[in-house]
């Protein structure tokens, strides 16, 4: 199967007023709607839309100052979000971890990202990212486009006891997750199988409720897991600005999140070309979901530094265990973290002084750049630049 992701410039036209959304998060969504230098100075002037005014996610916020363990949680509790849910029945099942394209920008807006508990943004090939999505508290009834799977979803998808959703993978990588302790429930296109071509398309899609249903008409068991290791609660103290935040990933892929005050969430800008100066001409244009037609806005942002070892050329082993350096963002503020997950635990961060760090309650986005990764931190503003080794 060729590699090779073709880079498909989409070519907008933006009229001078862009579209506001404004939003909660809602219950459920089930049916299915229609090395690079370090720019100096850094881009400012951008064709996108001012920060939206958000609502704050629904939910009773359930502040920890050590992680809950799973004879502790709460029937309503989500482990993942530190919120109670509405419907508690969907917490008595497995994760829902699917694999989501990020180019070309033809497949976007995406769909279903919004409803995440967790999205994880990681290196593919050539300049490429991808998404893990982890669905829990809330069900969507269309997510994808699916993709093909990688090294690093079988850490996160084992880590988090998850159902797994991708749509193919590469002869090393399949042999991997197929003697996986996770192989029973490995899910892909097949007759049977619930995942979908959108509108007979070439868009792979799925339910999440159907994944789930999927799994149990197997005889795979699914019942709640233990998912504990994440500490939620207040904003900690010592933080520094953090108003916007840039991860460049390459000339294809780079994005934004612009913090939005009166939600205290922040929100997600994706590129809109390739840029080739180093981020001297990046262009952005808000991120939004194509099920919940909402843009994509998260309570907290996390920077994880992880090892990228060269598997074959141009195939990268992403090593998310053990434990690292990082950066949590939330409340509009910064903080240094080390990230830590055991080879079957979920992602939790520690202070530098070894304690809990406490997430915003709510739902979060990781991005995972490499170890030689660079940051030019200038007043709020944090930019990121991933390096392979």
């Amino acid at each position: 199967m060729k590699r090779l992701i073709p880079l498909v410039i989409l070519v907008l036209l933006l009229s001078p007023a862009c579209t506001i959304f404004s939003f909660p998060r809602v219950s459920a969504v089930t049916g299915t709607p229609a090395p690079a230098s370090s720019p100096s100075p850094l881009p400012s002037a951008t064709p996108t839309a001012s920060p939206t005014l958000l609502a704050s996610p629904s939910g009773t916020a359930l502040s920890t100052t050590t992680p809950p363990g799973p004879t502790e949680l709460p029937p309503d509790y989500d482990p993942l979000t530190g919120l109670t849910v509405a419907d508690p029945a969907l917490l008595a099942r497995r994760p829902l971890a699917i694999v989501i394209s990020n180019l070309p920008r033809g497949i976007r807006p995406q769909w279903g990202l919004s409803l995440a508990d967790l999205v994880f943004e990681y290196y593919s090939e050539e300049g490429t990212t991808r998404f893990m999505a982890l669905f829990y508290g809330l069900d969507a009834g269309i997510v994808g486009p699916i993709r093909s799977a990688r090294f690093i979803n079988l850490y996160l998808a084992r880590g988090y006891q998850a159902v797994f959703a991708y749509g193919y993978a590469y002869k090393a990588e399949r042999v991997r997750l197929e003697g996986s302790p996770i192989a029973d429930r490995l899910v892909i296109e097949a007759p049977g199988t619930p995942l979908y071509r959108y509108n007979g398309g070439d868009n792979l899609v799925v339910s999440t409720s159907a994944l789930s249903a999927y799994i149990t008409k197997k005889g795979v068991e699914n019942g709640r897991q233990d998912l504990h290791g994440m500490t939620f609660g207040p904003a900690p103290s010592g933080g520094q600005p953090a108003n916007r935040i840039y991860v460049r990933y390459s000339s294809a892929i780079y994005n934004r999140w612009d913090f939005d005050a009166s939600s205290g969430r922040y929100l997600r800008s994706a590129d809109l070309s390739d840029d080739y100066t180093g981020g001297q001409e990046e262009k952005y244009l808000q991120s939004t979901d194509r099920l919940t037609k909402q843009p994509l806005a998260f309570d907290n942002l996390v920077v994880l530094y992880v090892e990228h070892r060269l598997f074959s050329p141009g195939i990268y082993d992403i090593l998310i265990t053990g434990s690292g350096k990082g950066y949590a963002f939330r409340d509009g503020q910064a903080y240094p973290v080390t990230w830590n997950r055991g080879e079957a635990g979920v992602v939790f961060l520690t202070n530098p002084d070894g304690s809990q760090y406490a997430f915003k309650p709510g739902t979060t986005w990781f991005e995972v750049v490499g170890l030689n990764t660079s940051l030019v931190q200038k007043g709020g503003m944090w930019r990121f630049t991933h390096h392979m080794p």
